[in-house]
């Protein structure tokens, strides 16, 4: 006789224990960061001028309003109009999302491009929602979507293992994107891109992938008609024990975040460039890889303040649903200056936010003030103050229990409710977490 298989027992069991601590967290953070809920699940964010673009597992893209009044007493729920734009089409979660100008240069961003589940990308127009083109982009699922704006280049990558170049000379054409190369050296799906251009037809890409490997190309344009992107290996940087979850590349370091726990910065200086001086960055320039900063669990979103506009030397990390924040301004030393319980799930981006406002009193005066909205699969957008989160405030005192039965938060559950199947929330949850 078997003996009897209690695993899913206990599985079920650790289930309702986490399912209790989120939802008492979700009634102790329901004001924090001035939450705006979301009918699904945030699993990409960009952030455009007062505006913010989310990939939602609820096959559409959103375009929210940011200036929505912080109301203190509840959650604002993007059902009662502060959705400027729906962007439908994909028929599966939408994973990534970027953006591409319609004339070279502009700066625009006018043009919208996603990634879905459904292993498409789509081109939009971003004012009147029209869908220019779908392209068959992957075997399974698209997972990154990057944009090199002086090669007119597209980079995306997948679950199939596969990175692919699209040219966006022709975009705005009508036609499916024009596949102008690829990469097949990774053995695990490819989560997450970033790029540095070396001149009008060639470029450093940087490609990491579930099993922690980050792979260093040279891409270069050739001569033929049409011309291809030819891309030769040139290292490969093995500092994680697993996934990669997010990149970010500049003054010539590479910032990585893995759910081996930790945050790494790597030098990775231009070729023949001198030493960087410590006017040109906030962050002092590195010879070595500095220590690893760790966490307690997988770090799924990163933002180096020193890589923005603002060149402030601090980091901002989510891991599990802490946002963390961090003085990077002595790599080897890095300090903790914050925690903030800001969510209720996992974080899964964090944005800077240059929130541009009207001073009252004097017309045409517009001030500008740093901000961070951090996106989370419990359904909300939150917005912060840097320099709140910089100097947050103490901790409250934890209430006392009242015998009074309060009534269940209505939006909480709302954003519960992500509207997928139990087979798709199970293939959600693996894809945020290790594969």
């Amino acid at each position: 006789m078997q003996p009897a298989d209690n695993s899913s027992l206990m599985r079920s069991e650790a289930e309702l224990v986490l399912e209790k601590t989120r939802k008492d967290k979700a009634e102790r953070t329901k004001t924090v960061g001035s939450p705006i809920a979301i009918v699904g699940k945030a699993l990409a964010i960009e952030v455009l001028g007062n505006v913010a673009w989310i990939a939602e597992n609820t096959t559409v893209v959103r375009k929210l309003d940011l200036e929505v009044p912080a109301a203190a007493f509840a959650f604002y729920s993007c059902d009662t109009g502060k959705t400027l734009q729906l962007f439908k089409g994909h028929t599966a979660p939408v994973t990534s999302l970027t953006f591409v100008d319609r004339e070279p240069g502009s700066g625009k961003s006018d043009l919208l491009v996603t990634g879905s589940w459904d292993k498409t990308i789509k081109v939009w127009d971003v004012k009147t929602k029209k869908l220019i083109s779908t392209t068959p982009g992957h075997a399974d699922f698209v997972k990154a979507l990057l944009v090199i704006p002086s090669l007119r280049l597209l980079v995306s990558s997948g679950s199939d293992k596969i990175v692919r170049f699209w040219d966006l000379s022709t975009v705005t054409s009508g036609a499916p994107l024009t596949s102008v190369g690829s990469l097949a050296e990774h053995s695990r799906p490819v989560e997450s891109l970033d790029a540095r251009a070396t001149s009008d037809t060639s470029a450093v890409l940087y490609t990491g992938d579930t099993m922690g490997i980050i792979k260093v190309w040279d891409v270069a344009k050739d001569a033929g008609v049409p011309p291809r992107w030819n891309s030769t290996l040139v290292e490969e940087l093995k500092h994680h024990r697993t996934r990669v979850n997010a990149m970010a590349l500049g003054n010539g370091q590479l910032w990585t975040a893995s759910s081996d726990d930790t945050v790494q910065i790597i030098p990775r200086p231009p070729p023949g460039a001198a030493p960087a001086s410590a006017s040109a960055s906030t962050t002092p320039a590195l010879t070595k890889p500095p220590p690893p900063i760790q966490h307690p669990t997988a770090v799924k979103a990163l933002l180096p303040l020193t890589l923005t506009p603002l060149a402030e030397p601090y980091l901002l990390t989510g891991a599990g649903d802490v946002i963390r924040v961090y003085d990077v301004s002595a790599p080897e030393e890095p300090e903790l200056l914050a925690e903030v319980d800001g969510h209720w799930h996992d974080v899964t981006a964090l944005r800077l936010w240059m929130r541009r406002s009207a001073v009252d009193g004097e017309p045409g005066m517009v001030r500008v003030e740093p901000w961070v909205v951090s996106a989370s699969l419990d359904g909300t957008i939150r917005r912060w103050r840097l320099s709140e989160l910089l100097q947050p405030p103490p901790p409250q005192p934890p209430k006392t229990e009242e015998p009074e039965v309060s009534k269940p938060e209505p939006v909480a559950e709302a954003a519960e409710d992500s509207g997928m199947t139990e087979d798709e929330e199970r293939e959600l949850a693996e894809l945020m977490d290790e594969d």
